[in-house]
């Protein structure tokens, strides 16, 4: 649930964090430190109240939710417009952007340098008039909890700030891989904010590890590669506006992650990619809006990280106060696109092909030797002798897996209707209860042909990979099926939770798992009498499991796999077993 406390109730709670940040300053302990520290969330409580204290007219701090360990989670809503509320936004027309911090909490330059771009878009000396035209909406910090978990060495691969926050929450969850499953609290707070005050563009603050470069920031946008056709060309012009004003800034801005195809060899280059929407950047463009991935180079020490996060953070805006007005039509033209998704191919995720072209790219002199340490090949750089290194980019991406849009939308059975209900409605994705029973249903059902459970959990899930093929048949439902419409603007966000084979659906995160698991069986004295029963009755029978022998070593030799052979050909069977439990339907159930 999602609370709005008065700012003298968190006063009262956070009395102590007031001595960080007089109304007259606004600085942030890392600013007056010389960004070389970070201070505590008390700091960010006290701050949000000293903005809205100094700038009543246009600024609001309010909390929208809390942490598993009880902290507030804060958030400023900026705008001289005075529209600071979602109400007052919607009705004034007025476009919203969402800037993030620390949804990994050591990498916390975004919190610092947000509010140092904040007092300054405030008092005039940067970006003068950005927030006259639109809502700046701020989360210091989304993972409120690893951000207290303080310490000097929480970030190895990193240089500075003296101490940090820590990477995943204190239920051990790393935010940047659950907006899609959206199980944590934190989430569901953050996905409330965002159905709140429907933000056309999200920006996610962090800073990469990795090999000792020059470039010193990426800047990735989707969509660009993904999503919407028409909001493409919008996406690779906010890239390009960003990754442009950075240079002239002296930034050496990257357009792709720059991680390794080999992990630890630069020889063997870079490839682009989509990411799957357990991340910011491959979420929310299925919701039809703009997400920018920030990443500083972690190498490059804290003064200079923030300073070029807050070089980002107005370029955004700028940006964004010459061209929202014309993203809000952009956007509300591909809501109505994938609200008639219906029949229609739908990529589930995407690859880079094997077209590569050369890039230069500014790096350092290094070795590759072996290591006494670990054995193992290992580079060595040296940051005193830079140089350039002619590189292989694959950036040629294409949709890999597809499927066609259902014609009205899925059915999901009454047993999974209020689990799957809830989780949509995380989301903003419509649904409604059938409350009459549907016997013979005509629709398409999944069952699995290869079920392959992973070998260890990821994020508390056991993550499950299918292989299988949608077919028509006629299935009974009982009254309270949960009917999910196609025709809706998030059209896209549901398929890729409720398709089966997307990377980030609710049956890859194993939310399912119990229907590919066998329940019931035989006892092999049972199976042995069923088999010599059917051989007899069966010829046709008698004959597939003859040539089987015949032909098949593996099962020639396995006493369980033949045994196996005439169970699953036995009335006793489970013919729910590996059949997914969510159905598509070409026209919707009657009310």
């Amino acid at each position: 649930m999602r609370v709005h406390h008065s700012l003298l109730l968190v006063a009262l709670l956070f009395a102590s964090a007031t001595a960080y940040a007089e109304p007259s300053k606004l600085q942030t302990l890392s600013e007056q430190s010389g960004f070389l520290k970070t201070g505590r969330y008390a700091e960010v409580i006290a701050l949000c109240a000293a903005f809205e204290s100094a700038y009543p007219d246009s600024v609001r701090c309010f909390k929208f939710g809390s942490t598993p360990e009880g902290r507030p989670m804060m958030a400023l809503a900026v705008s001289t417009s005075g529209a600071l509320t979602p109400a007052a936004a919607r009705e004034r027309g007025m476009p919203v952007v969402l800037i993030q911090g620390g949804i990994h909490a050591g990498e916390i330059d975004g919190k610092d340098a947000g509010f140092l771009a904040l007092r300054e878009l405030l008092d005039g000396s940067a970006a003068r008039g950005t927030l006259d035209q639109q809502v700046l909406l701020f989360v210091p910090v989304f993972n409120v909890d690893g951000h207290e978990r303080m310490g000097r060495w929480n970030r190895p691969n990193q240089n500075g700030p003296e101490e940090m926050g820590w990477r995943t929450t204190a239920q051990n969850l790393n935010l940047n891989r659950d907006y899609a499953k959206a199980e944590s609290a934190e989430m569901q707070a953050m996905l409330g904010l965002v159905e709140d005050w429907n933000p056309l563009a999200i920006i996610d603050l962090h800073a990469t590890n990795g090999a000792q470069f020059e470039h010193d920031i990426a800047i990735m946008v989707e969509p660009l590669y993904a999503g919407d056709g028409e909001l493409r060309k919008a996406g690779a012009a906010l890239g390009e506006s960003v990754r442009s004003a950075l240079t002239k800034q002296g930034s050496l801005p990257l357009a792709f992650y720059p991680s390794f195809v080999e992990s630890d060899n630069p020889a063997s280059g870079f490839q682009d990619s989509v990411a799957p929407p357990r991340f910011s950047s491959g979420y929310f463009y299925l919701r039809n809006r703009f997400a920018m991935l920030v990443e500083t180079h972690s190498w490059k020490d804290y003064p200079t990280r923030v300073r070029i996060t807050r070089n980002t953070i107005i370029a955004v805006l700028e940006h964004s106060a010459k061209h929202a007005q014309e993203w809000q039509r952009l956007t509300s033209e591909a809501d109505a696109r994938s609200a008639a998704l219906a029949g229609k191919p739908v990529a589930l995720d995407y690859k880079a092909t094997s077209k590569v072209r050369e890039i230069d790219y500014r790096g350092y002199a290094y070795t590759r030797t072996p290591s006494a340490i670990s054995g193992a090949l290992m580079t060595r750089y040296d940051p005193s002798k830079p140089e350039i290194w002619r590189l292989p980019l694959r950036d040629e991406v294409v949709e890999n897996q597809t499927v066609s849009a259902p014609l009205a939308g899925y059915l999901v059975p009454a047993a999974h209707a209020a689990d799957i209900a809830a989780r949509l409605s995380r989301h903003g994705i419509r649904h409604r209860i059938v409350t009459s029973a549907l016997p013979a249903v005509d629709a398409e059902s999944f069952r699995a042909e290869q079920a392959t459970l992973a070998a260890k959990s990821v994020e508390g899930a056991q993550r499950l990979d299918l292989k299988g093929t949608w077919k028509r048949e006629r299935r009974d439902l009982t009254a309270g099926a949960l009917f999910v419409p196609i025709a809706q603007p998030k059209a896209r966000l549901l398929i890729a939770l409720l398709e089966p084979q997307a990377p980030d659906s609710y049956a890859a995160w194993g939310v399912f798992n119990n229907a590919f698991e066998t329940k019931e069986y035989m006892e092999a004295y049972v199976a042995e009498e069923v088999g010599r029963d059917m051989l007899a009755s069966d010829p046709a029978l008698a004959e597939t499991f003859n040539k089987r022998l015949a032909t098949d070593p593996e099962f020639a030799k396995s006493p369980e796999m033949r045994l196996q052979f005439f169970y699953q050909r036995h009335p006793s069977w489970d013919e729910r077993l590996n059949l997914y439990p969510v159905l598509r339907v070409d026209s919707a159930p009657t009310e």
